[in-house]
């Protein structure tokens, strides 16, 4: 296997292991298990996890003088438990014994984690211990462990203790360990079929019924072996407990194949009936294991981006989109899941749905648009609860929340914990209505690069026409500059969220925000002269849509509000001119790493809300997410300028003050010095894929990995360095690669075809390889032309 498929890491070191657990989470869309040992416990080195795909629960607790209520992706039962003794001593764990070799792989291209123990004990006995697990890419309900254990130099009793342990609590983030975490109740647990154990909890909240089923085979030279087993069984927990005989070299393998249902799922009758029959007909795991690596076989030649880069690039992005497609697979189709920040790979951010789906649904738009389909109904069947919220604030439309999980509700936290200062802050970040402009985007985006009338038709100009409304109605007019202003809000910077001792949060006409709502509003029109008549005035009658609010909205999006410094720059927000300068120097000094100013300034009793610096992007977002074409079209209606040195202007303006305190800023950084100054766009590439692997936000991704930024990285090499745009019925292409990036190769979905692209330093090359199908239209430049299919065509850079 080429080392670029391969994650690999030698020898066993305890600061690692949340990290190396939170990276070899094996999922399939439907549940994903972090890369604990089968042996291992939570604890302040480990910290084994299960999670469903939207499995939340809301919980109570009294904190900080005011009882907060949290909602949270809740940590399942383990399946993996398993541990062994020999000759009744103590349980097997790492800690305990003298480690000779350690050795854990996590292959992407089959989804496999294998891990090689050898160790000697205290009685000087040596033991070899290989295992392999997967959770199934095709039948969701299924996942493997496979034990091989080998008596190197004793003979004895091996002693097995195999079980499902549904006692776990939600511990995997400290700062969240103040509150309320026991999610689940014991239902009940039974032993079947004399190798099979069944084990049913329900959340205390939302009620959510989950069922696991375990088998348990013991093979010894290639054949099954009758073992004697006893159940051990505690409220919560079952096991069984088997033993066999060992001589020196002899090897025994244990064959753990587990079942998962939920009271949520389609198509069953009772989840604990579901777990126990599928586990009675399933096949070994070898059988298995087969069938879960030719699914990943068919995804990875759907997927797959090649690069010439040497290996490193290549196992990064292959291990980013190995974890996008865990995340976000086939069976997320006929799911009423979004897609969370942190993937299901842990609690952090407590698996809620925040605005990273802006920067994870290109790759999928271009690959299997039909997830990106289903992601979106999860926000159109909260519509409902979109409106409430709108209307509860005193707003018209929908008003999607910054942070969403069950149904839809604004599940942002309204005080949160600086580990720092060990103070319970306030927290406003549900300010940030700038979600909503990004669902709308992520719809548009969709349509553009599908043409999928359908969904627009029925779901995405509801939705478009309902965001524009909101964006109307909370917008309000300044006779004095005849333009539309919108006030108390939070832009993506997150660091200000009020004026300098101010007693109410919110800011004046951020930038971001502003234009994005002028975009939206665009983006309606558009959708009304786009739609078939009978549908446009459906929707008209439906959502009681007057001329005279059309017309409003046309007037907004020609009038809104933007503030500049006095040499052109665009001002983050009102006032940010005003705000004093940091002391860089100072506190990088004092305290090296300044990524979470936020938490440093607090703990000494000040605030990021007196100075010009950014946690992350936030008016540079905007050249993110528009070429200069398309902005320079926004500014020309709002009757700004737009002189060609804008955006270099604001691009060195602001990247001096920013401390990249999110994993998403090095990818929007580096995308808008695509073309300007490569090489440092290539380094803050780097450093951005280099984010999660190498822990480079100083723990954060052992509670999760940051699927935004990893899906971000996979988009530059994607789109930012191809120059691909899906605009006005055209595929555009305008490559820049960076010296350091010879060659890419990938295969595109664009509106029913299937094309491949190949980019060097001196030439593009798109071929459509559907046959049959009609003709594209691609762009390169400034010129446009039909490709058809089974053609090619080549463009000299």
């Amino acid at each position: 296997m080429p080392q670029s498929w391969l994650l690999a890491y030698d020898g066993f070191h305890p600061e690692e292991e949340g990290l190396r657990e939170s990276l070899c989470t094996l999922g399939n869309g439907y549940i994903a298990t972090r890369g604990a040992g089968p042996e291992a416990e939570a604890g302040d080195v480990h910290y084994p996890g299960t999670y469903l795909a939207g499995g939340y629960n809301r919980l109570k607790t009294d904190i900080a003088g005011r009882v907060v209520e949290n909602e949270d992706l809740v940590n399942l039962p383990n399946w993996l438990s398993f541990t062994f003794r020999i000759d009744g001593d103590t349980w097997f764990h790492l800690g305990a014994v003298e480690i000779l070799s350690y050795r854990q792989e996590l292959n992407l291209k089959q989804g496999v984690l294998t891990r090689t123990i050898h160790f000697r004990d205290k009685q000087g006995r040596r033991t070899k211990v290989s295992s392999r697990r997967f959770v199934h890419m095709k039948e969701r309900h299924l996942c493997g462990l496979e034990t091989s254990l080998t008596a190197e130099n004793w003979s004895g009793n091996l002693e097995v203790l195999s079980g499902l342990d549904g006692r776990v609590v939600n511990a995997g983030v400290a700062r969240y360990r103040q509150l309320s975490s026991k999610h689940l109740e014991w239902i009940k647990a039974a032993s079947f079929d004399g190798d099979s154990l069944l084990l049913q909890v329900r959340t205390n909240q939302s009620h959510l019924e989950i069922s696991q089923a375990a088998r348990l085979r013991v093979l010894a030279g290639g054949k099954t072996l009758n073992v004697e087993r006893h159940t051990v069984e505690e409220p919560g927990f079952i096991a069984q407990k088997l033993s066999v005989e060992l001589a020196p070299g002899q090897a025994v393998t244990f064959e753990k194949i587990v079942s998962i249902f939920t009271s949520k799922d389609r198509a069953t009758s009772e989840s604990g009936l579901e777990a126990h029959d599928v586990i009675q007909r399933s096949r070994g795991f070898d059988q298995l294991l087969q069938g879960h690596v030719l699914a990943w076989k068919h995804l990875w030649h759907r997927c797959s981006i090649e690069v010439d880069d040497g290996e490193r690039t290549a196992l990064v992005l292959r291990l980013h989109i190995f974890h996008l497609l865990q995340t976000v697979s086939f069976h997320a189709i006929d799911l009423d899941v979004g897609v969370p920040a942190r993937g299901w790979h842990g609690e952090a951010y407590r698996g809620h749905v925040f605005w990273d789906e802006l920067f994870i649904f290109p790759f999928l738009n271009l690959r299997i648009p039909e997830l990106t389909r289903s992601l979106l109904l999860y926000r159109y069947r909260r519509l409902g609860e979109a409106r409430a919220a709108a209307k509860a604030a005193g707003f018209r439309g929908a008003m999607f929340p910054w942070q969403s999980g069950s149904n839809g509700r604004e599940e942002s936290q309204r005080v949160h914990l600086n580990p720092r200062s060990g103070r319970w802050v306030p927290d406003n970040t549900y300010l940030q209505r700038h979600v909503n402009a990004a669902i709308a985007y992520n719809i548009w985006q969709y349509y553009q690069v599908t043409n999928d009338l359908e969904f627009m038709y029925f779901f995405g100009a509801e939705m478009i026409l309902e965001i524009a409304r909101f964006w109307a109605s909370v917008t309000v007019y300044n006779p004095e500059v005849d333009r539309y202003e919108i006030h108390n809000v939070m832009g993506p910077d997150e660091y200000h969220d009020a004026y300098p001792d101010a007693r109410e949060p919110g800011l004046r006409n951020n930038a971001y925000t502003n234009i994005m709502a002028v975009w939206v509003l665009c983006r309606a029109l558009d959708v009304l002269e786009t739609l078939p008549e009978e549908r446009r005035e459906e929707l008209r009658t439906m959502l009681a849509l007057e001329r005279e609010e059309i017309e409003l909205w046309e007037e907004i999006s020609r009038k809104m509000r933007l503030v500049f410094f006095h040499d052109g720059v665009l001002s983050q927000f009102e006032g940010y001119e005003n705000l004093e300068e940091l002391d860089w120097d100072a506190y990088r000094a004092k305290y090296g790493a300044v990524q979470r100013l936020d938490r440093l300034l607090e703990a000494e009793g000040d605030s990021p809300n007196r100075y010009k610096v950014s946690k992350q992007a936030d008016v540079l977002m905007l050249f993110y997410l528009f070429s200069a074409e398309e902005l320079g079209e926004l500014f020309e209606r709002l009757r700004y300028p737009f002189p060609y040195e804008t955006i270099p202007k604001n691009v060195n303006y602001y990247l001096e003050r920013t401390t990249h305190g999110s994993s998403l800023s090095g990818v929007v950084n580096s995308w808008v010095l695509a073309r300007s100054d490569r090489p440092r766009s290539w380094r803050l590439f780097t450093q951005a894929l280099e984010g999660d692997i190498k822990d480079s936000q100083h723990g954060t991704t052992a509670e999760g990995i940051h699927l935004g930024a990893m899906s971000g990285t996979v988009d530059l090499i994607q789109r930012g360095y191809t120059g691909i745009e899906a605009r006005g019925d055209v595929l555009r292409f305008n490559p820049s690669l960076p010296a350091q990036l010879k060659r890419l190769r990938m295969s595109l979905r664009y509106r029913q075809q299937w094309l491949e692209v190949e980019v060097t330093q001196e030439r593009l090359k798109v071929s459509n390889f559907t046959h049959g199908g009609n003709p594209v239209r691609i762009g390169f430049r400034e010129d446009v032309l039909e490709l058809q299919s089974g053609g090619s065509r080549e463009f000299r850079l």
